[in-house]
């Protein structure tokens, strides 16, 4: 019998972690504050999430931070996850999220970095015209 032995992966290490926990739009006066209009709700759906993996290669010395470090790389990866369950919902009919939360993290493999983004919300198909799209929430964190 002839043995084939695999070599040991490498376990991905987890470097950082950031979360969101559910944020409600309600229609509400003030302008400042992330709402919906109030617009009749013709139905909402139970909790959907879309995962998504993005590998990022980088070179990392001991003078430079790898590139998986830059803010507006991490705010893609979660826009990126959010459009993606955009379509989702579109393609069961509705029309806006009336929760939204994240999961973002990051892990490392020897000199290579993936960011694991968990983008989770509910969907509502709202009558009406529907408001233009806000930015993921709390977004500014990273």
């Amino acid at each position: 019998m002839l043995w084939h032995f695999r070599r040991r992966e490498i376990p991905w290490e987890v470097v950082d972690r950031k979360a969101i926990k559910p944020v409600f739009y309600e229609g509400d006066d003030d302008d400042e504050g992330p709402s919906l209009p109030l617009l009749p709700c013709v139905a909402v759906a139970s909790v959907l999430t879309q995962a998504t993996d993005i590998d990022i290669a980088s070179v990392s010395d001991a003078d430079t931070s790898p590139a998986v470090d830059d803010a507006a790389e991490l705010r893609k990866a979660v826009v990126f996850a959010r459009q993606q369950l955009l379509q989702t919902i579109q393609k069961k009919n509705f029309n806006a999220l009336l929760s939204e939360s994240w999961n973002l993290t990051i892990l490392r493999r020897g000199k290579r970095h993936r960011v694991q983004v968990e983008y989770t919300g509910r969907p509502a198909r709202l009558v009406g015209k529907v408001p233009a799209l806000r930015p993921p929430p709390f977004i500014q964190i990273l």
